[in-house]
């Protein structure tokens, strides 16, 4: 009998070998791996009560916490589908999520109540909401949280209602280059194996002590719920990134490893009391994000006094592709390995990378040819939920067309120089820059629009916005932004806005936005940050 591969068979490896040890800590709690496991087989029993069904998908609203990390095998188990939600979303996203996905079961904190109190009787179904952290409080709320259904479901272990490895496991939306996210579907079999290669890759072990920095709502942080139990490592959950608050942890759990986007890292090493805290623990801290700049790189590595890599990947491949990892011969030293070390690195194992022209042929591996960055293997998606065409766009042949610009050396080594799609990466964060503009364009005032990105000190590249008003119509900057605000998550708003009297345009009418970019990335390596 062939056995389907999922991320079910991580937990239940670190339940066998690892029972006793703790694998879980949270914020004064820790739990062994033998006690999260049976909170994990409580919380597929309570999810048949609630009305999880298998197919169906289960959405959470929460920060960073072990029940979360409950949720990514309590409910994979039922069959169900995870839907992880970006908590800085607006409730208007919020609606438009839980609609398309059809979710009829949502796990929040209570932080989020009001705004998912003003857009429940908008939404096309029923939903049983859960609150996480408190006890319930409102009349459309689940008259138990989660810790009482919990503590009144069976405690036996739930049998896996998984028969199929290339059923969907979980559920991520991510901005596009359409105004409305689309929700990328990872299968069972994606998951599984994107585990195995990145803890091949990494030569994550038992030892490993992991602290979550990213976002648990970003591809499962990017793979680590998956990889750190599977290798019986310990979890060490971050609420929300404090700089003070991670070094505290670090020097208090023993952290050996954490990631950060290149916004975090800047936060980090500007934290004053930086040298007081004991970080030897530390092995090891992966990047990834946006593009690394090599001086923050060496002050990263020479201030922490561990080793740094960077890496590369995308929500629609589970989703790290690359890892700069040194080959044994090119251990260079000084500025070469800065160089080489921040770049997006080399293909992981079970994956193709290619970097390809125009017209779908490799270009030369001389670190100067830029193509478009292309990938297959187990760990791209399955598609787009209930969106076929844009699937089709996206996987062609097999190969899942990133919309990235890179180079690759003679190593095979790549370097992203560009993005083809109008995606700007402010922390980490997507935004579509069509959404700004559709903010923007329901102003009165506003007659045409473009957003792109410019390079920020802080978030790596932030939104812009070029703005030409209608005739006889007057605006200022400051009120367009407040416009924005008003209908944008706070993260997407232009950082600034510039009032010109007309956009460039070419011979079909196409508004120019790579003329726009020019004055702000002339003279830089790379086309963003």
């Amino acid at each position: 009998m062939i056995v389907p591969l999922t991320p079910l068979m991580l937990l239940r490896r670190a339940e066998k070998l690892f029972p006793q040890k703790v694998g879980v800590v949270c914020e004064g709690r820790r739990f062994s791996y033998s006690e999260f496991g049976q909170r994990v087989h409580r919380l597929s029993n309570a999810l048949a009560s609630l009305g999880g069904q298998k197919g169906g998908v289960v959405a959470y609203l929460g920060h960073n916490c072990h029940r979360l990390l409950e949720a990514y095998y309590g409910v994979l188990q039922t069959g169900a589908v995870l839907l992880p939600l970006n908590g800085r979303l607006t409730a208007n996203d919020f609606r438009y999520i839980l609609d398309h996905s059809e979710a009829r079961v949502l796990f929040l904190e209570s932080e989020f109540l009001p705004a998912i109190d003003s857009i429940r009787e908008q939404l096309q179904r029923e939903v049983a909401y859960v609150v996480l952290d408190a006890p319930a409080s409102e009349q459309w709320l689940s008259d138990r949280s989660y810790e009482e259904h919990l503590e009144q479901a069976s405690a036996g272990e739930f049998s896996s209602a998984i028969d199929d490895e290339n059923d969907v496991a979980e559920l991520f939306y991510t901005s596009g280059t359409t105004a409305q996210p689309k929700g990328v579907m990872l299968t069972h079999r994606n998951l599984y194996l994107h585990a195995m290669s990145v803890m091949w890759a990494l030569q994550t072990d038992d030892s490993a002590v992991q602290l979550h920095t990213i976002p648990l709502f970003h591809a499962n942080g990017w793979g680590v719920t998956h990889t750190i139990t599977g290798a019986g490592g310990t979890h060490v959950m971050l609420p929300r990134f404090e700089p003070k608050r991670l070094l505290q942890l670090v020097q208090q759990e023993r952290v050996t490893t954490f990631n950060l986007v290149p916004t975090m890292a800047t936060m980090l090493l500007q934290e004053p009391r930086l040298k007081e805290y004991d970080l030897s623990s530390l092995r090891l801290i992966h990047m990834g994000g946006s593009a690394m700049p090599k001086a923050l790189l060496r002050e990263l590595k020479e201030r922490i006094g561990c080793e740094v890599s960077c890496g590369y990947g995308l929500t629609e491949a589970s989703p790290v592709l690359t890892v700069a990892l040194m080959k044994s011969h090119l251990r260079e030293g000084g500025d070469a390995f800065y160089r080489r070390a921040a770049m997006t690195g080399l293909e992981l194992p079970g994956t193709e990378v290619r970097v390809v022209d125009e017209n779908g042929h490799e270009v030369p591996r001389d670190g100067e040819t830029v193509g478009e960055i292309i990938a297959r293997g187990n760990i791209v998606m399955k598609g787009y939920w209930k969106q076929p065409e844009e699937t089709a766009q996206a996987i062609r042949d097999g190969w899942l067309y990133t919309g990235d610009m890179a180079t690759m050396d003679s190593e095979g080594y790549v370097l992203i120089v560009d993005r083809k799609k109008d995606i700007i990466l402010r922390g980490g964060e997507n935004i579509s820059s069509i959404e700004v503009e559709k903010a923007l364009y329901s102003h009165p005032a506003v007659l045409e629009c473009a957003v792109i990105a410019v390079p920020d000190d802080k978030w790596g590249e932030v939104p812009k916005a070029f703005v030409v008003l209608r005739d006889s119509t007057s605006c200022e900057p400051e009120e367009l932004r407040r416009h924005c605000k008003a209908i944008l998550a706070g993260y997407k708003v232009p950082a600034s806005i510039e009032m010109v009297e007309a956009l460039p345009k070419g011979g079909t009418g196409k508004i120019q936005k790579k003329l726009l970019r020019e004055r702000y990335w002339h003279g830089r390596e790379k086309q963003v940050q």
